[in-house]
């Protein structure tokens, strides 16, 4: 009996994303792209939960890579330079291309039926964040100057995109960074940390 041929999990997102925009998120269904993409219904659960989970990729080795190269980028680079950093290369844009790219965060993004599943992710993505701004403040994770960091990250990145999404001929590049530059202006937040749990009582409750 012929072995079925091995299909990367890469080739059945890219059909399924070529699907999405072809019929649309909710008419697509995982019998759709399992034909399209020459597999079998159950092959297409090994790759992925369910249909939602598929524009996300392999999130959480995403998440290991991007935590690990975190804790890689020398302390000399502003925070908010390297968090910007982080985003394009979390989120594929060179190996999608431009125009793929935009259809996956479009679709992402824009579609009520993954909203929550981003929603989910984002928390994890700005978990990850936050213990390198912790690490670079010098402070507790769940301190408000970590917490704070992540989800101005968060904010940066989502006006970026957004953006980019309502202007096909803007840059994505240059729109995360300038995102990234405006939130580095925001006055000091970094320094301000550190100097407070420097200046912060030993027990502060009364």
């Amino acid at each position: 009996m012929k072995k079925p041929q091995q299909v990367p999990i890469e080739a059945v997102e890219k059909v399924a994303l070529e699907l999405f925009e072809e019929r649309g998120f909710r008419e697509t269904s995982v019998d759709d792209i399992a034909a399209a993409a020459g597999i079998a219904r159950r092959t297409f659960f090994r790759y992925f939960e369910s249909k939602n989970n598929i524009l996300f990729g392999d999130f959480e080795t995403l998440l290991r890579n991007l935590d690990e190269w975190f804790t890689s980028v020398p302390d000399d680079r502003p925070m908010f330079e390297v968090i910007a950093d982080g985003v394009l290369w979390f989120n594929r844009v060179h190996s999608d291309g431009p125009v793929a790219h935009r259809a996956r965060m479009k679709l992402i993004l824009q579609t009520p039926a993954l909203r929550a599943n981003a929603a989910l992710r984002h928390a994890d993505w700005q978990a990850v964040v936050a213990r390198f701004a912790a690490r670079r403040m010098d402070a507790p994770v769940e301190d408000l100057g970590p917490q704070l960091a992540a989800h101005i990250a968060l904010g940066a990145a989502n006006a970026a995109y957004d953006q980019w999404l309502r202007d096909e001929s803007s840059n994505l590049v240059e729109l995360v960074y300038r995102a990234f530059s405006m939130a580095q202006m925001l006055p000091g937040l970094e320094e301000s940390v550190r100097n407070s749990r420097r200046m912060r009582p030993a027990d502060t409750r009364t």
